[in-house]
């Protein structure tokens, strides 16, 4: 395997939906399995142990869902990413679950291509959404927000440079390190170094909350 493999880890209850996962994501020479679990507490010790760079992670399983493992991971400091894929695409679990830090959300439907496709793009920092969650994720956003909601996005947008609001609002947008260096005609080492500023300064631990920050703002 490659040094530079994407490490993985899949967690699911059930031992087909690994064993497919298993398939999928192990069948690519881009993507190292280093393990698996069965519910979120057994997720826990096995990201404390491989240290992978992104898991798989199913929401509802026994002794503690995804959603619970994702936050004490986002909790924890941890610097794996995590996509959350499960057969349910309820509004309030998408948002849950980008609230918790989860950098992305995918259904379990979605085809073998794209999801050896979002794991590798998470592992690059950028956030990955089914194009169904995407549609009510843009919906929630685009409802009327309260006054202390938008005001609080603002103050913080405040702590930013120039530079790094016109990356935040690039993020908000979609785009990626490769085409926000592009548009803002800088290197991608130096987006990559505004992105982490945005991460300390935002207090978020994904790209999918800078832009809810900034959506918040009604600056995207």
């Amino acid at each position: 395997m490659s040094p530079t493999a994407v490490r993985v880890v899949v967690v699911d209850d059930d031992p087909l939906v690994r064993a497919g996962l298993r398939m999928i994501v192990g069948g690519d020479p881009a993507i190292d399995l280093v393990g698996e679990a069965s519910d979120g507490q057994e997720a826990l010790d096995v990201v404390e142990r491989e240290r992978p760079d992104v898991v798989l992670m199913d929401i509802r399983m026994p002794r503690l869902d995804g959603l619970a493992a994702t936050r004490r991971l986002t909790e924890r400091g941890s610097t794996t990413r995590v996509i959350v894929l499960t057969t349910f695409d309820a509004d309030e679990m998408v948002l849950t679950a980008l609230r918790h830090g989860a950098a992305g959300f995918l259904l379990k439907d979605t085809p073998p291509p794209d999801l050896v496709d979002a794991v590798r793009r998470v592992a690059r920092g950028e956030p990955m959404l089914s194009p169904s969650v995407t549609a009510q994720l843009i919906a929630a956003v685009a409802q009327p927000q309260d006054d202390s909601r938008e005001r609080s996005a603002r103050e913080r947008l405040d702590r930013l440079t120039e530079r790094e609001r016109e990356v935040a609002v690039a993020i908000a947008r979609g785009l990626s390190n490769a085409e926000i260096a592009r548009e803002l005609y800088m290197g991608v080492a130096t987006v990559k170094t505004h992105v982490g500023h945005l991460f300390a300064k935002l207090e978020v631990a994904n790209r999918v909350q800078i832009a809810r920050c900034v959506h918040d703002a009604g600056l995207a």
